[in-house]
């Protein structure tokens, strides 16, 4: 996905778990050091419904330090809920040491694999129909039953589909502080219409 990302000139951003960066440091460092944006994603991906606030914050904290080790780069001030779980108290706990909570429009599943019922076409297809102006497509880079990565398959179609649909790409680091319709916190937590935006920004 990276290869294709820079070959295309695309940009977009990384949500590992801080487990995955104390797990695969390279890989974390592979895409910071492509210019990519990297955002927290917790530690572990517990349900945050069903923890307490002092584990929530600790999975939130350890995850920004795991990933500023494997990154060496300053983090995305962004955190994605795993499971789009997002209780308000837990977004405004997330909120407190300065992340803001981001979710996507859209999700290829790709991460179901093939045993999942999922191909890179049906990725594709996902993708491109739920394409609207800001649009939140979330990606993965594995998947499930450890079978080919999918989105990586179908990543090139989806750029081209959305560019000849009039589409461009926005760096989510373009965002940050300024008013933007998938961003929740007490600072930047806005209403305004997505079609304000013209482009897609892809999360992985």
């Amino acid at each position: 996905m990276l290869g294709t990302l820079a070959r295309l000139r695309v940009p977009a951003a990384f949500f590992p778990t801080g487990d995955f960066a104390d797990r695969h440091p390279r890989a974390v460092r592979a895409m910071a050091a492509r210019g990519f944006g990297l955002g927290n994603h917790s530690y572990s991906h517990p349900h945050f419904d069903r923890i307490g606030a002092r584990e929530a914050q600790e999975e939130v904290l350890r995850a920004d330090r795991a990933i500023r080790r494997a990154g060496r780069v300053e983090p995305l001030p962004f955190f994605r809920f795993p499971y789009s779980e997002a209780p308000p108290e837990k977004i405004t706990l997330v909120n407190s040491p300065g992340f803001a909570d981001i979710e996507f429009t859209a999700d290829t599943k790709g991460y179901l694999g093939a045993t999942g019922g999922m191909t890179a076409d049906r990725a594709v297809r996902r993708a491109l129909d739920a394409l609207t102006p800001g649009a939140v497509i979330q990606m993965h880079i594995g998947s499930d039953d450890g079978g080919p990565v999918l989105d990586a398959l179908a990543l090139p179609r989806i750029i081209a589909g959305a560019r000849a649909r009039g589409y461009g790409f926005a760096d989510l680091r373009a965002y940050a502080g300024r008013s933007c319709p998938f961003i929740r916190s007490g600072q930047l937590a806005v209403t305004d219409p997505y079609s304000a935006y013209s482009r897609v920004t892809l999360c992985a």
